[in-house]
């Protein structure tokens, strides 16, 4: 049965499959230029895919992706999808200084407006990591003028986690209109669970990732939903030397990602996260931490 009163948030985020926090241990950043790259067809079939279902998305872009995959870029703006930054080469936050994570964004915004022609307003933090270690991350981002931001996971994991963050939109910074929209969890027997997509959408039951929605919006909230380009693409190279449990964690279920995907379109509304920011603005938490 479908459920379409609640607009959700879709959101890409956009980097190649050597790219991700599983394999940053195994694939040294200096190697990148030599592997195949595949993020741009991904990209290309997944917009092929929203425009079946009629949807509108967030694409959160690493810089690096950008500037080696300008079509498609372009072509994300051109089909009506927002372009946002998910910083440069998928450094984590909480590594960075102030002052290195001012540059890593700066650096970022410039090459995905250059490239997509559009402004960019939305951050997403690589593997969301502005948490409690963090927290003047936001007043940078505010300081950059972002107008929201999608990097808080308000859950317990050991990659990430803010488990003392506000599950909904809130106000980072005093006096800024810099707004929050933490990605989704669930809530069972009084314990948060992630539910927002990535590898617990892939590995999970669909029935788990309909249950955890329908939840969020019988509170009449939105859903806050994210994949990767490299989750649709099953013949993507191995990395045969990563850990084992990363390895499980990165190809498991890669075959089925595209008809769940497809499903979950069809079962809920969504759009991109600069107009659920927008609608969210307005009855947002005052929250610093």
């Amino acid at each position: 049965m479908s459920d379409r009163t609640i607009v959700n948030g879709l959101s890409v985020d956009v980097e190649d499959w050597f790219q991700v926090g599983a394999f940053e241990n195994t694939i040294a950043r200096e190697d990148w230029d030599g592997l195949e790259l595949r993020v741009g067809d991904n990209v290309a079939r997944i917009l092929d895919l929203f425009d079946a279902a009629g949807v509108k998305a967030t694409f959160f872009t690493l810089g690096w992706v950008a500037e080696r995959n300008k079509p498609a870029m372009r072509a994300i703006v051109e089909r009506g999808h927002e372009l946002a930054s998910h910083g440069y080469d998928h450094t984590r936050v909480f590594t960075f200084t102030r002052e290195e994570f001012a540059a890593d964004i700066a650096r970022a915004r410039a090459i995905l407006e250059d490239v997509g022609g559009a402004p960019v307003t939305g951050y997403r933090a690589p593997s969301f990591s502005i948490d409690a270690r963090n927290p003047w991350a936001h007043e940078v981002l505010s300081e950059h003028g972002y107008a929201y931001s999608s990097s808080v996971a308000p859950v317990v994991h050991d990659h990430y986690g803010w488990r003392e963050a506000p599950r909904f939109a809130f106000n980072p910074v005093a006096g800024s209109d810099l707004v929050e929209i933490p990605v989704t969890t669930a809530l069972l027997r009084g314990r948060r669970l992630a539910a927002g997509g990535g590898g617990f959408f892939r590995v999970l039951p669909y029935a788990f990732s309909r249950w955890a929605i329908r939840q969020v919006n019988r509170d009449s909230r939105p859903a806050v939903f994210y994949f990767h380009p490299w989750e649709v693409d099953p013949n993507q190279p191995r990395v045969a030397a990563a850990p084992l449990r990363s390895r499980l964690r990165h190809y498991t279920n890669l075959s089925k990602m595209a008809d769940k995907l497809t499903g979950l379109l069809g079962d809920f509304a969504w759009g991109r996260m600069d107009a659920l920011a927008a609608r969210e603005k307005p009855r947002s938490l005052d929250w610093a931490a």
